[in-house]
Order: structure tokens, then sequence, then C-alpha cells
């Protein structure tokens, strides 16, 4: 249920008035009450609170938004100082939430006072008494889980996988994600959409690793911009660029993207084809595929061809068995590479549910498998940092199929031109992670068939 206060603040207005900091502090709460439940992924409920309470202006939404984010973030540490203080769980919660995303602030020193004297003026003195006392701890007299913020399930494979570099990866997730660009390379160049984007306010830099990449300065809206509204670039984290990249599909292939999704490395896999062959986007969601269609008729691609697929076993894949030069299993997994941006996920997932993941990816590969012809190349990928749906799934793969052979991750990228392809690798894997490459978590292995 929206909260109520929101509604008789919400006339259509083109530039509603801002809200008063009680009738913000009240929306937040609510907000961070729905997102708790953890029935729904936090982008959708937060996309719901807002197209039901349409009278809010974007920098309430900006605020909301990044409070629901930090109590996600940090929850085990504001659920560790919520009982000192007063009044309904998800309101302490949003004032933790609310504070922190001042930290750090934008602006200048009295832009960022002006926030701090914002949410002070929604609290009571009591609150106001107990912000301060919690916002005077020290993270060295904290206990370690309510440092990292990660449920304990998570902790184990991380620290055995990192070790000392665990720390340095929980900060990174602390971190919002960059916004980064794929250039469309069939219709622009990378420097000449870096300078049309400059004339249009949006400053950008290449991204060290994807040659098709730019990364933005802050997290502009892209809406009306000539270069997002034409087709010259796409929304797509740097690492997902790479997947693209390693799949090296050629002019006129026959080649499968088998879990497409909405789509964002199809696009990408088009382009590299040149509009040649023939690229077909499967997914056994409908739905999903539905978010290609606007993003295809911006690319210019007329060489995709999307279509549901009733499951991984379907007769389309009967009918292409041993046809395919290139196949992209990009699988479904926990997406706990993605934290960054999707902090929900830490608490939406547990071991039974990334043992069940597990056992899907496998019998998805080992399908995907039977499309390629002789000399063909599959690409297995997941945004996951778990080896076990990692490097436990490639290695079951392996050996059970010994008429694919795996190839070096680092020696491939190598070829294709990349920059210190061997920092993205972990021995013949991709496996890139936030802290130490700037993107989402991503892993991937390849294999030619004989």
């Amino acid at each position: 249920m929206a909260c109520a206060v929101l509604h008789v603040l919400s006339p259509k207005w083109d530039n509603p008035p801002p809200m008063h900091p009680k009738a913000l502090l009240e929306a937040s709460s609510e907000l961070v009450r729905l997102s708790l439940k953890f029935d729904h992924p936090t982008d959708a409920i937060v996309a719901r609170f807002f197209r039901d309470n349409r009278g809010l202006g974007p920098r309430e939404r900006a605020t909301l938004s990044d409070t629901v984010y930090a109590v996600l973030r940090h929850k085990l540490l504001f659920e560790h100082f919520a009982p000192s203080g007063s009044g309904p769980r998800e309101r302490r919660l949003a004032i933790l939430g609310l504070a922190h995303s001042q930290q750090g602030g934008h602006g200048n020193a009295a832009q960022v006072q002006a926030e701090k004297d914002f949410l002070r003026a929604a609290l009571t003195d009591q609150e106001n008494a107990w912000l301060e006392q919690c916002q005077q701890i020290q993270a060295g007299d904290l206990l370690e889980r309510h440092r990292h913020n990660l449920p304990e399930w998570l902790v184990t494979p991380l620290k055995d996988a990192l070790g000392e570099e665990f720390w340095p990866l929980v900060q990174s997730l602390e971190q919002m994600a960059p916004l980064d660009l794929r250039v469309n390379m069939l219709t622009d160049k990378r420097a000449e959409v870096q300078a049309e984007l400059a004339k249009a306010g949006v400053k950008s830099k290449p991204t060290p690793f994807s040659p098709w990449g730019l990364r933005l300065q802050g997290k502009p809206s892209l809406a009306k911009v000539d270069a997002f509204v034409r087709g010259a670039v796409e929304v797509q984290d740097e690492g997902s660029q790479l997947l693209a990249l390693l799949l090296d599909a050629k002019r006129g292939e026959m080649v499968v993207d088998f879990c497409a999704g909405a789509g964002g490395k199809t696009l990408a896999i088009g382009a590299a084809m040149r509009n040649t062959g023939r690229l077909y986007a499967f997914d056994t969601s409908a739905h999903r595929l539905d978010g290609l269609k606007p993003r295809l008729a911006r690319s210019g691609l007329s060489n995709v061809h999307p279509a549901a697929l009733a499951h991984e076993r379907d007769e389309r894949i009967k009918r292409l068995a041993g046809k395919i030069d290139r196949v992209l299993v990009d699988a479904p997994c926990s997406g706990l590479g993605t934290l960054r941006r999707h902090p929900d996920l830490k608490w939406r997932q547990n071991p039974q549910s990334v043992a069940e993941l597990a056992t899907l990816q496998a019998a998805i590969l080992q399908s995907a498998a039977r499309l390629l012809k002789p000399g063909g190349r599959l690409v297995y990928a997941t945004c996951s940092l778990l080896q076990q749906e990692d490097e436990d799934v490639a290695q079951a793969f392996s050996q059970a199929n010994p008429d694919f052979v795996p190839l070096d991750v680092t020696a491939e990228l190598t070829q294709m031109k990349v920059e210190n392809a061997a920092a993205l690798c972990s021995g013949p894997y991709l496996r890139m992670w936030p802290h130490r490459h700037g993107t989402d978590g991503f892993f991937a292995a390849v294999w030619q068939r004989k």
C-alpha cells in the first residue's frame, strides 16, 4: 500500500514543490517497509511506488531511492542500531538510511549542511539525539558482521576466494555502481560519440577494458539525449560488454544468445556481426524478451530473431542442433555480482536457492552445447561471485563433454587486443570483481567443439 501522505501531496504539477521534511521521512519509511518484505525485487518495488505517487519530483525520487538502497546495503548495521531508538522500526531504519546517504554529500559544504538540516527538521529531539549517538560509533568498535553487512552463508565462500581482498570487496559493494554505455559500433565510433555526449553535457571516459564502452560521470538522464534516442549507445556494464566480445562472433555466422533476457548482449553481438548472418535471441520468458523490442528498433539491426522457448529442451533446439557457429549461455544465476546495483539480492538468496540455480545452470549449458557445429565456440557466463555457480559448473561440463576443448580466456582476450587481459582472468576463466575492475562481478568459461 502506498504511503497515504503522498496521495495528499500528489497533484499532477509539472514541477511539484519540494516535500516537507516530515512528509519525505514518512514516505521513506513506507518505502523501506515495503522493500524489507523481500517479496519482489527492490527496483520493481521502487518503480511501483513512484508510479503510485506521481507527484514526487526528481529530487524526492532520488532521495527515496538512495535511502532504501542504503538500508539494504547496511541492513545488519542499521538493525544493530535500531533497537536503541524509538518509533516504528521502518522509521528508525529510514532515518539511518537518509543520514547515511548524506555522508560524503554532493555539492559544496553549504549544500551538504542544508541536507543535514533538512533531515534534522523531520526528527524529534529524541530522534536527533539518538542519530548523533549512532554516528559517533567507530567502525573499529563494531562486530565483523556489522561491518561487512553480508549474510554469513555468503561470507565464507567469498573469504575463501579472496583472502585479504575480502574487505576491499566489501567496501566496493557499499558503493553505487557507475553508469556504463556501450557504443553501437555498427553505426558509430566511440571517440565521436564521446564528443557528442560532451556537447550534450554528458561527461564520460573510455572504459579501461572494453573497446566499446564509455563510463559516465554521475548518473545523468539519457532519455532525451540524441545519441541514446537514435541507438548510438545502450546502457551496459563494461563486464557484460566483455562477455559479448568474448563470443567473437563473425560476419555471416549462425549465432545463439541462449538466455537473452532484454537483449543487452544480443545487441552487442549483432553489431559485432555487422548486421549479417543470423542471430537468435532465445529466452524462456517472453516478458523479458519484450524488453528487447524497443532496443532492437533503436539499434538498426535486422539480423536478430527473438524467440521464447518453453524450456531448455525446446523443439527449436532440436532443429538447430549441430548447425550453430557460436552460443552464449549467460545463465540464470544468483546475481550476486551485481550487489552494488541490487543489494536486496544478498537477502533474497540463500544456500538452497544457489544450489538449485547451479543444477539449472548445468542443465541449460548441456542443452545449449548441442547447438554447436564442430569447431563452434561455446561461452558460459554468470554475474555471480560464487565458485558453485561458476568454476564448479564449468569444470563439471568439461569432464562430461570431452569433445569440448576449454580455451584460455587470457589468450583469447589478448588476441582481441583487450589491454591487460591477464588482470581480468583467474586460471583459464574470465573472473571480474567490483573492487579490482570497477565492473559488476562476472565469470565466463569458453570452449571450442572438436
